[in-house]
């Protein structure tokens, strides 16, 4: 067995203490869960095996049965807790306690909740007392109310403590917060020595023994350990768990990547979503093929026996160096892609990619490894020389490759890099860089050259959290890139009526493909929303505050967002907007099965069906809408004041919208006016195509539409031609000299006007004679046709038929009508002969 160290190392110098350790919090959420399973097998932690004890307490029926906390035992734990953080303690395990006592508070007030709710139950079956004067009632009857009474009396006072405690952890959780980001603060503005003067290196070189000799003790456990584990009873177990955690290292993610490119693009979608979905595989399947690699050289480790505190913490802090360096070079390599441009997700040539294709290997290496030695250093308890040596180092080193890229990135590419531009059409020129990648740039530059100058004069927290800073936000940047991507690529291949599924949805529901596309670009949006929300949390994870806590502050933010008394919670948002997106699906499914499956098999007519689908489609529509402001917490009775607030307004200005509506909602309900009537409005006659709420479409002759607003048929009068019934009327007036034979004038129109198939027999056309006026006879020509739309036709054809008789028979029309017909007799030069008419 090695041997074990056992005096206390000293703590962390105060000055650097409170600034964040290392900037992986998105690879510490991914690897979460590896650890603490790799942990539980080879030698579960206390956290684990607190998981492990509560998971055991859960029956087959998932139900949990873990014992509830006292609210006494709370309270004493809370008032454990000190109110004031001091420079030796842990802010973030005071925070976790407190976080314990809070959640054990609600879980404890939620069970109280549901008892007393039975209570109540309970009691309301036993019925109302008896009241005072009336008989009363029997003993068990009386006993078990008074026990039931007492049960929940205490019940009550027990979740009202409950509900305080919770409360109580919340507040001193956000005093907790604040007085570290004070510490913070401070931390920055301190000064040291600076690397330039000699009195920090003659520190340096005092404290340099003692540092030595701390780290050789690390050394000596680590060296221990792996000595015990090359016993012979452990050295083929040792050596496999060391070969295979090599294996996976090398070969693992080789091939994974093989397997990736092979085997995905055949399995995904067709379109740039295949692009986005192989970068996210691949970052997820590195990030856990090296952080296990890693967990199996330290298992090989722990084959000698438990390892010591100081080497748990040790395997803690290289598993998420590992993890995060591995997410930086993966995510690095599925945007810039310098070897399948095909595949590259940023928009850059292939000359650019090279040049920037070393960044995330520099990135990950000086990141991991800056935080490793700061784990390091802060194990051991090594001096303030050394941390601050430490810092400002990696602050130059990082702040150095960010100068790097900078440099390559606004590089001039050659010729072969222009043509190569010119031929994939993107340029990469800053004149087609949006502004946010100017400023983004920009920045950077300006965060190293602070970087460089706070080290020169010895402000090294602040050089460091700068330099760390500048690397963290760039992986969130280039991650939410990524994120954006995918957001973008699954609407389009879920909604997208150019995707397959979009098409499905179009061919089963009906529902337009603009639509769909509209819905694609929206969800597209509200998906960037939330991402830049986390986004923006993700950034100011390194300035002083945990991301776990900034995404517990982001979940819960519906505790501070309100306006007036009205609470906007990202949770109720998100309810609304699925009630409205789910409710008028629903309508567009019930209007399409009423217009398409039900409706045909009915008596109704053509118009009263659109009218019906219209008419429930608004009343959905307002349903829908009630329900989706009841899910924001917007009552009926807040709707009604704000109605009665605005029916001031509403009077005056917006009076016709309002008569309007008001006209539609009567023309859908009496239908003087369908769809299908041909009508007659001053100057408009047409087809009515479509009854509106706010105005009705009237097509007419020339295929043109004119709105028309419903309030005109409602004040107006309105020649409705197919109302009473679908028959349309020809009508001529034709004036003729007094000597005309009448007879034969009125023989001669009845002809053409029977000859005209169009012309119906029932009813019969009729020719009166009108009157006799100046002269003029006036023969009134009456015929009917199956539809309105046809009279004007027929009434050409049958002009140019009485014509010709007229012609023939030698009769004549006297002005003033528009046509005239000289009589046979007189006409001596012949006549080419008229073309039928179309």
């Amino acid at each position: 067995m090695h041997r074990r160290h056992t005096f206390p190392p000293p703590k962390p110098p105060a000055l650097l203490r409170c600034l964040p350790a290392a900037p992986w919090p998105l690879a510490r959420l991914l690897l979460c869960w590896l650890l603490a399973g790799w942990l539980g097998a080879l030698g579960p932690a206390p956290a684990l095996a607190q998981e492990q004890s509560t998971k055991s307490s859960m029956d087959q029926t998932g139900k949990d049965n873990t014992p509830l906390p006292q609210v006494d035992e709370l309270r004493k734990q809370l008032d454990a807790i000190p109110r004031k953080l001091d420079e030796a303690d842990s802010n973030r395990q005071l925070l976790d306690e407190i976080n314990a006592v809070g959640t054990a508070a609600e879980r404890l007030a939620n069970h109280r909740t549901t008892e007393l709710a039975e209570l109540d139950l309970r009691l309301a079956g036993l019925g109302p007392a008896p009241a005072k004067g009336t008989p009363a009632e029997a003993p068990d009857v009386a006993a078990q109310r008074a026990s039931l009474n007492k049960q929940r009396t205490d019940i009550d006072a027990e979740l009202k403590l409950a509900r305080l405690i919770a409360v109580d952890a919340e507040q001193r959780g956000a005093d907790l917060v604040r007085q570290r980001r004070l510490q913070f603060q401070a931390a920055l503005t301190t000064h040291a020595d600076s690397p330039l003067s000699p009195s920090f290196w003659r520190t340096l070189r005092h404290t340099a023994p003692g540092d030595f000799a701390r780290l050789q003790v690390l050394g000596a456990d680590l060296l221990g350990a792996a000595r015990a584990a090359l016993d012979s009873k452990h050295r083929n177990a040792f050596q496999g768990y060391l070969l295979l955690a090599l294996l996976l290292a090398v070969a693992g993610t080789w091939l994974a990547e093989r397997i990736l490119v092979r085997v995905l693009p055949s399995r995904l979608p067709a379109g740039r979503l295949r692009r986005s979905l192989l970068a996210m595989a691949a970052i997820v399947a590195n990030v856990l093929i090296i952080g296990t690699a890693m967990q199996f050289a330290w298992s090989a480790l722990k084959l000698g026996g438990p390892l010591p505190d100081n080497l748990l913490a040790l395997q803690q802090a290289t598993v998420r160096a590992a993890a995060y360096a591995a997410f930086v070079v993966t995510l690095g390599h599925g945007l810039l892609s310098r070897r399948r441009s095909s595949w590259r997700l940023l928009p850059i040539s292939d000359d650019l990619a090279r040049r920037l294709s070393p960044l995330p290997w520099w990135t990950a290496a000086l990141s991991a490894l800056g935080a490793v030695v700061t784990d390091v250093n802060a194990i051991i308890g090594a001096s303030l020389a050394a941390e601050v040596l430490v810092h400002a180092v990696f602050a130059l080193l990082l702040s150095f490759s960010v100068a790097v890229a900078l440099g390559r990135l606004h590089a001039t590419p050659d010729g072969a890099a222009a043509g190569d531009e010119a031929a994939h059409g993107r340029p990469d020129s800053e004149a087609s860089r949006p502004l946010w990648v100017g400023l983004i740039l920009a920045g950077a530059g300006v965060a190293v050259v602070l970087t460089v100058a706070a080290v020169v004069f010895g402000f090294i927290a602040l050089a460091g959290t700068l330099a760390r800073q500048m690397v963290w936000s760039g992986v969130v940047f280039a991650t939410t890139y990524l994120l954006f991507q995918l957001a973008d690529d699954l609407s389009q291949a879920l909604l997208s009526s150019k995707g397959r599924v979009g098409a499905r949805i179009h061919n089963t529901l009906g529902i337009s493909a603009q639509l769909l596309d509209q819905s694609a670009v929206v969800l597209s949006g509200l998906l960037r929303v939330l991402l830049f929300f986390y986004m923006v949390i993700a950034l100011m994870a390194p300035l002083g505050t945990n991301p776990d806590e900034l995404f517990r502050r982001g979940s819960n933010v519906d505790h501070n967002l309100k306006v007036g008394d009205l609470t906007l919670a990202p949770q109720a948002l998100l309810t609304a907007l699925a009630v409205v997106c789910a409710g008028f699906v629903a309508i567009r499914i019930g209007k399409h099965w009423l217009s398409e499956r039900y409706f045909p098999h009915t008596s109704l007519e053509p118009g009263m069906r659109s009218s019906i689908v219209t008419l429930l489609g608004y009343v959905g529509g307002v349903v829908v809408i009630a329900v989706a402001l009841a899910g924001l917490g917007i009552s009926v009775e807040r709707i009604a004041w704000v109605a009665s607030a605005l029916s001031v307004g509403i009077g005056f200005g917006l009076q016709a919208i309002v008569q309007n509506f008001i006209s539609g909602l009567i023309l859908l309900a009496e239908r003087p006016v369908k769809v299908g009537d041909w009508v007659v409005l001053g100057d408009t006659e047409g087809d009515v195509r479509r009854v509106n709420v706010r105005a009705t479409e009237i097509q007419l002759g020339d295929r043109s539409t004119v709105i028309v607003p419903n309030s005109e048929f409602i004040t107006k009068t309105v020649r409705n031609m197919t109302l009473g019934s679908a028959q349309g009327r020809v009508l001529l007036r034709l004036p003729a000299p007094l000597d005309t034979d009448a007879r034969r004038m009125r023989a001669l129109i009845l002809q053409a006007f029977h000859a005209h198939e169009d012309i119906l027999e029932n009813p019969a056309p009729s020719v009166t004679l009108e009157g006799v006026q100046s002269g003029t006879l006036t023969f009134l020509a009456i015929g009917y046709v199956s539809s309105p739309r046809n009279a004007a036709g027929v009434r050409s054809d049958v002009l140019f038929a009485i014509l010709d008789a007229l012609r023939e028979a030698g009769l004549a029309l006297s002005p003033p009508a528009t046509t005239s017909v000289a009589q046979a007799q007189r006409d001596t030069t012949p006549e080419p002969p008229l073309p039928e008419p179309a």
